[in-house]
């Protein structure tokens, strides 16, 4: 069969293993990364107070006093120190050890994802935001659906200048995401490209000087003449506020798998996306609305038969009857089989002899 006929190419030995081993490394370097800002966040000094030493812990610009001076303050100011030291360590070896494998990727051809995307990726992460309260949805999941197939989908199939992020609205952000809370989405894209501005006043769109376009979308509220609240993450009044959308409500109650992609320079970024079943069920039904634009239909409907073929030919342990899916409505489940290819492989259960 040719390689490229359905739209993918299968990865060989090596990009596996290549790919694995980033996965590994870059799991490694974010624990180590949570140790350094968990139990060594801020710093611990000695300090002079009237006459006596006291050892006094700072965070987030707030000292608190430990103790005076003595054996036991003194091991717990070592311990801090002496841990703090090699968590660092440790961070600054396997960040030299991610910046090697960045250029084998490279060199393998394994970089994806638009290095761009791949940064805000990594700062949703960061900051708490990306599971399970934002879910990257479009056609940037699809870099998570060809990793989960271990194939590389044709790069005409993955052609997009946007990110569409799913705002779940019914999650509180405060204890989750103090800082995005407090300066919002934009102040985040900000972080990653200073020249990201909201597109209009109270929208749901922000772009950067390059025109890369990051979108904020949530599901539509059960009543479609009341308007809901403006639906934004953050607590400024120029923040994104998230786009209503029907349908999408499916994707936000369906189930999220996580995964590793690499970006264009080869380096790895954590995505949280529908289930490949969901999004290809929910691109058929987009495909089959007469108000949405022709040429996004075709796209749309490429895309669910795509992603249908992916997860029959090497992800059989999914099936379309799955009760995980039932927050997608019955009918829309049924029409799976018109996704699949004719000569998809036939799933376990339908079997009509067991399996000697």
């Amino acid at each position: 069969m040719d390689p490229e006929a359905p739209g993918y190419r299968e990865l060989d030995g090596d990009q596996v293993r290549q790919l694995i081993n980033t996965e590994q490394v870059f799991e490694a370097y974010r624990e180590a990364r949570a140790e350094l800002g968990d139990r060594f966040a801020g710093s611990m000094a000695w300090k002079t107070v009237s006459g006596g030493s006291y050892l006094y812990r700072a965070r987030a610009g707030t000292w608190k006093s430990l103790g005076p001076r003595s054996a036991e303050t003194e091991a717990l100011h070592a311990r801090f120190t002496e841990g703090r030291a090699r968590a660092r360590a440790r961070s600054a070896d396997l960040a030299r050890r991610l910046d090697r494998m960045a250029a084998v990727s490279r060199a393998e051809q394994l970089g994806r994802m638009p290095v761009i995307a791949a940064r805000i990726l990594r700062a949703l992460a960061e900051s708490g935001l990306s599971r399970p309260i934002v879910a990257t949805v479009g056609t940037n999941a699809l870099f998570v659906y060809e990793r989960m197939a271990g194939v590389q989908i044709a790069e005409s199939r993955l052609e997009t200048a946007d990110i569409d992020l799913l705002y779940d609205a019914r999650t509180s952000l405060k204890l989750v995401a103090p800082e995005v809370t407090a300066n919002g989405v934009v102040g985040l894209l900000k972080k990653v490209d200073h020249s990201f501005e909201i597109l209009r006043k109270g929208g749901f769109r922000a772009a950067n000087r390059d025109g890369y376009i990051v979108d904020l979308i949530t599901p539509a509220g059960k009543d479609p003449i009341r308007p809901s609240e403006p639906r934004r993450i953050g607590a400024e009044a120029d923040d994104l506020v998230a786009a209503e959308i029907t349908g999408l409500a499916w994707l936000v109650n369906s189930p999220k798998v996580t995964a590793t992609v690499l970006d264009l320079r080869g380096y790895p970024a954590e995505m949280v996306v529908p289930d490949p079943r969901a999004f290809a069920l929910h691109k058929a039904w987009l495909s089959s609305r007469d108000d949405r634009d022709p040429g996004k239909r075709r796209r749309d409907r490429a895309q669910a038969e795509l992603v249908a073929a992916l997860v029959a030919r090497y992800l059989p342990h999914l099936g379309f009857d799955d009760p995980a899916l039932r927050a997608l409505p019955a009918a829309l489940r049924r029409e799976a089989p018109s996704l699949l290819p004719d000569d998809a492989p036939e799933r376990a259960h339908d079997r009509l002899e067991p399996d000697w």
